[in-house]
């Protein structure tokens, strides 16, 4: 648990790493340098670990489909936390991903949304709402909004698709994957980009911390950490994430959310929770129809 819980709360420091990088760093800069750095790790770590051995075939629609949903969502992200800030970007995009998974299992997997998943849909779209119009000392920017949406997709294509995959590869081996495949396109990116910041100390650290630290180690804890603790928990316990960031926006970056958007944020994480406490019911309910 405290592997996932570490995990979650390294992914929560990313807003507030690029918040605090010098002047000069932009999001698309950001985020593919975390991304290639981040992939390139996570390879170099598998391989190390063996975790390609076995020559299985890895099946190209999904592989294709997660790889581009990790290189969307970080540089979708990473822009939404630029334009609306690092409390409202994270939380909209953690709070809606869920959302979005079960809209892709739905139509392209044929799964039934659950009564759960109506509710958090609902206390989602509502938080999405009051969001918007908030207003306050935190501007909160309806483009960054749709971002940070974006994001969630993202995120969520990357679930559904890498579902898939986890039948047939290690939880290990297909992260790297999808970063190293994702590592790709940004990589040409990258050339197109200023990077003169990143020479500079701040810059440089915030380099290291966003792919080595948020990216490689992050992600290791966190496959290490699912080995042993039930997935419904662990989807709780990345509740630190949106959190971790929100309380450093507030703290570190001075972010000041109106009772409005507090509001907004506080029904996002409800939702969380309810799909978390639905998914606890399901499992139990199935776990009793089998032993009967």
């Amino acid at each position: 648990m405290f592997l996932v819980l570490a995990a979650s709360m390294l992914w929560g420091t990313t807003g507030t790493t690029q918040a605090l990088a010098p002047d000069g760093a932009t999001s698309l800069g950001v985020g593919s340098i975390r991304v290639v750095l981040g992939g390139v790790a996570l390879v170099a770590i598998a391989r190390a670990r063996g975790l390609f051995r076995g020559g299985r075939r890895w099946a190209p629609l999904p592989t294709a489909v997660m790889a581009l949903s990790v290189a969307s969502s970080q540089l979708a992200f990473f822009a939404s936390v630029q334009k609306t800030g690092v409390a409202i970007g994270t939380i909209v995009t953690i709070g809606s991903s869920p959302v979005a998974a079960g809209l892709f299992a739905f139509l392209f997997g044929g799964e039934r949304p659950s009564r759960a998943w109506l509710v958090a849909t609902a206390l989602a779209v509502a938080g999405c709402s009051l969001l918007i119009t908030s207003g306050g000392d935190v501007a909160v920017d309806p483009l960054g909004i749709v971002l940070a949406l974006v994001a969630g997709a993202g995120y969520a294509a990357y679930t559904v698709a890498s579902k898939r995959l986890l039948a047939e590869h290690r939880s290990g081996a297909v992260i790297a994957v999808a970063f190293g495949l994702a590592a790709i396109p940004l990589a040409i990116v990258l050339p197109t980009q200023d990077l003169g910041w990143v020479a500079e100390p701040l810059g440089f650290l915030a380099v290291l911390h966003l792919g080595f630290v948020t990216v490689a180690l992050a992600y290791t804890l966190f496959a290490k950490g699912l080995s042993s603790v039930p997935s419904a928990t662990a989807v709780t316990l990345t509740l630190a994430e949106p959190l971790t960031a929100a309380t450093l926006g507030m703290l570190v970056l001075h972010e000041r959310l109106t009772s409005t958007s507090l509001g907004g944020s506080v029904l996002m994480l409800i939702g969380l929770m309810i799909l978390t406490l639905g998914s606890r019911r399901s499992k139990r309910e199935l776990a009793a129809t089998l032993e009967a």
